[in-house]
């Protein structure tokens, strides 16, 4: 059997509305015979044909089958940094909470025990991670768990703290709002 349907064949026993995203070890499990340089004209191949379709680096995504396309940056986000601890933060929670005017469109802020880093998703959008020394037992108290966005979310609190404590700008924030959900 051809690499491409062999791959097209395992992704489509695999993949479902909570499993479609990849990464390239998932990838490369798949198809464990092939040498570097076939498994990566593979990938170029798969994302010609509209199997996969990469959303950075290193991940990608399943096309054939029914995805909830809102989540696609959060999912993302619990994907690449599956060894950190995160949470929703900053600008993405005081949107969701009116406590901002503005809304980020395709743009997702976390709280993150990696470094910093902005990851580019393309039309996708982007994923900011900004780093933290707190442990999860500092915050606990201050978290609910997002199952459609599978990440942990801060309260309106904390978001605020983390804004002080990262000195992003405060200007857009609405704060008799902001006190009365504190």
């Amino acid at each position: 059997m051809q690499p491409i349907k062999q791959l097209s064949r395992i992704l489509d026993n695999l993949a479902d509305s909570e499993n479609y995203l990849f990464a390239l070890d998932d990838l490369r499990g798949a198809l464990p015979d092939a040498g570097p340089g076939s498994f990566k004209a593979l990938l170029s191949r798969a994302q010609k044909s509209g199997i996969l379709k990469r959303v950075c680096k290193g991940i990608y995504l399943y096309q054939r089958i029914n995805y909830p396309a809102g989540h696609i940056l959060f999912h993302t986000a619990v994907k690449l940094r599956a060894d950190a601890f995160n949470y929703l933060s900053l600008e993405s929670v005081l949107s969701d909470a009116g406590v901002i005017s503005q809304i980020p469109l395709n743009w997702i802020t976390l709280m993150s025990s990696g470094r910093s880093h902005i990851v580019d998703c393309g039309e996708f959008g982007h994923i900011e991670y900004i780093h933290t020394k707190r442990k999860p037992d500092d915050v606990a108290n201050q978290l609910t768990y997002d199952r459609e966005c599978r990440l942990w979310r801060a309260s309106v609190a904390l978001a605020l703290l983390d804004m002080k404590l990262t000195r992003r700008n405060t200007d857009l924030v609405d704060w008799s709002l902001a006190n009365e959900l504190v």
